[in-house]
């Protein structure tokens, strides 16, 4: 019975040895070549890229406002053109975050399919072919693990942004409209006091009615900003949050199936 045991252990670590160098040889090969290809990279840097020219958009857009609004006479622009110059700062944080995006995604394919994946299937072949040591059989599933967050992370987060981002892209490219027709209108009337005095004549309300239209521009642009910031820095830390979760459940789990295959006198940690 005990020879019986032995040799239905030793033909399941052939088959784990045989499956782990096949998926091995797959990584090198077909995922890699799949994952890296121009046909699956393309579509989601396209994206990225117009993502950028949006980002860029709105920070030119903000710029041009806060020039025009500190052209007006007196200081009822003043704290407006201020706050659309700090927009500026936040469009280069979420600028970053994209080309951040977008270099992981050409690099990823193959760093993972090349190196991460294959060690990790190394480590297991060495797992069952004899070198049982505690923890090595978890860390190649880490390791495979955190291989697999770097290479979806970026395709998970470009998905979820598409979706948040249908929804608010008529609104972006409205305000950036509005935006640049009251900054040419300001500018072309601060130039002459007798168009500035005619043009606030004609608002309703006059300067209040202004500032509070100078108002509206602000809050759609920040509005703007702040769906870019959410699906540009903080999607892919909620996806990555995500994704580590899910590892440590894995290496949890199998943490516990190794010690269930101890002997009862060695879950302590040493032998009795």
């Amino acid at each position: 019975m005990f020879r019986d045991f032995l040799a239905k252990r030793k033909k399941q670590d052939y088959f784990w040895i045989a499956g782990l160098l096949v998926l091995l040889l797959l990584s090198m090969t077909v995922l890699r070549s799949y994952y890296t290809s121009e046909g699956y990279t393309a579509p989601k840097i396209e994206y990225l890229d117009q993502k950028k020219g949006t980002v860029m958009e709105l920070a030119a857009v903000s710029t041009t406002a806060s020039a025009a609004i500190s052209a007006i006479p007196g200081d009822a622009g003043t704290p407006i053109s201020e706050k659309l110059a700090d927009l500026s700062t936040y469009s280069l944080i979420v600028i970053c975050a994209l080309f951040l995006e977008k270099y992981l995604l050409a690099l990823t394919g193959d760093a993972v399919f090349l190196i991460v994946i294959p060690l990790a299937c190394l480590l297991g072949i060495a797992y069952y072919a004899g070198f049982r040591r505690d923890g090595l059989r978890r860390f190649a599933v880490k390791l495979a693990s955190i291989g697999l967050v770097l290479q979806f992370i970026v395709p998970t987060s470009v998905y979820v942004s598409e979706k948040i981002e249908e929804t608010y892209q008529s609104s972006i490219t409205e305000t950036i409209e509005n935006a640049k027709e009251s900054s040419t209108e300001i500018q072309e009337n601060t130039q002459n006091q007798t168009l500035w005095d005619k043009f606030i004549a004609g608002v309703a309300g006059g300067i209040t009615g202004l500032t509070e239209r100078l108002q509206m521009i602000l809050n759609n642009l920040i509005e703007g900003i702040a769906v870019m910031i959410v699906t540009s820095c903080l999607i892919p830390i909620v996806v990555m949050l995500f994704f580590s979760w899910i590892i440590k459940a894995i290496v949890a789990e199998t943490g516990m199936s190794d010690r269930m295959r101890l002997p009862r006198h060695m879950h302590m940690g040493r032998p009795e």
